[in-house]
């Protein structure tokens, strides 16, 4: 009970202030995965030597005869956007929290935001810990696609304001599911082409003991899966008659796949140069992001369902008669 006397203190959330926080959180959680990879690109992922502090005993970067400045303060202004991440976070969890009704969905996608961050500067610690090990920069990466993932679904859930109900058959939803399960694997098969790619982030650090040309193939080899899931996907789409919004977005995911292979061959061709590693990095936060909105896309607020209180927590989920009119509206 004080608890929730405490929560209605909070001030009442605008839906469109909700929406342009999460659509912050999504820019953010991009950013700091694109700043990761100039850190590792740069070699300046051991700038910043110890963590929470920069330097033994300085949160910032000082003088350092075996550090160079530039790696320090691109590691420092990689761990600076992560303060921007952390205010963005919690701010979409107040502000969830303050949402008028309070939707269960809405705050625990708003939660993720902090809880992802909290779960990053643990990685992150880790990683300088252990001397940028290939181990344990891949779910450093990993975990921020997860986030970037999440931040368009409480983009969706701030817009949709409350129950919703699938526009498109469960075979197509079904089969957007073991898509975005190969663009899992694709991502995470990335990771380890990085690992034993040149760009470990310093110099010095081991990396994965398998030859590159095998990963990439590997690499190579997921992706047609996934484009071939896609050209699929958009079939059934089709189709299927699904409504114009999940057809735009199913466009913008195309062309983002389209030119992330094509970027990934390209840097492959040339050797991996520096500056083509953080636009892939950014090519693959954009993919998930798209795919997100895809996923998303395939479902749709029901209209005229009013909560169960205007002060209420929750909201009543949508019967299977409202689902059947909102697909007879589609």
């Amino acid at each position: 009970m004080a608890r929730s006397s405490l929560l209605d203190r909070l001030p009442v959330t605008p839906p469109v202030l909700m929406v342009r926080l999460a659509v912050a959180a999504v820019v953010a959680q991009i950013g700091i995965a694109v700043t990761g990879s100039v850190v590792r690109v740069t070699g300046s992922g051991l700038g910043c030597p110890t963590w929470p502090n920069c330097n033994p005993g300085s949160l910032i970067p000082v003088a350092h005869p075996e550090l160079l400045p530039l790696h320090q303060w691109v590691e420092f202004g990689n761990r600076l956007l992560a303060v921007v991440v952390v205010i963005v976070s919690g701010a979409c969890l107040l502000a969830a929290l303050g949402s008028r009704p309070r939707r269960t969905r809405l705050v625990w996608l708003a939660a993720a935001m902090p809880l992802g961050v909290v779960a990053q500067a643990v990685i992150g610690g880790i990683t300088v810990l252990v001397g940028l090990a290939w181990w344990s920069v891949m779910p450093h990466f990993l975990a921020s696609i997860v986030l970037v993932w999440l931040a368009v679904e409480l983009v969706a859930e701030a817009r949709d304001g409350g129950p919703t109900a699938p526009v498109v058959p469960r075979a197509v939803r079904t089969l957007a599911v073991v898509s975005t399960v190969v663009l899992g694997a694709l991502l995470v098969a990335g990771t380890l082409v990085t690992a034993a790619g040149p760009h470990a982030g310093d110099s010095a650090t081991p990396r994965l003991g398998i030859p590159v040309p095998a990963l990439a193939q590997l690499h190579a080899d997921l992706l047609f899966g996934y484009l071939g899931l896609v050209v699929g996907l958009g079939f059934a789409l089709w189709a299927t008659d699904a409504p114009a919004k999940v057809r735009r977005r199913y466009w913008w995911l195309v062309g983002v796949v389209l030119a992330q292979g094509a970027l990934g061959g390209i840097q492959y061709g040339l050797g991996v140069p520096e500056v083509l590693v953080s636009f892939h990095v950014l090519g693959a936060a954009l993919v998930t992001a798209a795919a997100a909105g895809v996923w998303t896309a395939t479902r749709t607020p029901i209209r005229g369902i009013a909560p169960i209180h205007p002060g209420s927590a929750t909201t009543p989920d949508p019967t299977p008669a409202d689902e059947a009119a909102v697909r007879a509206r589609s």
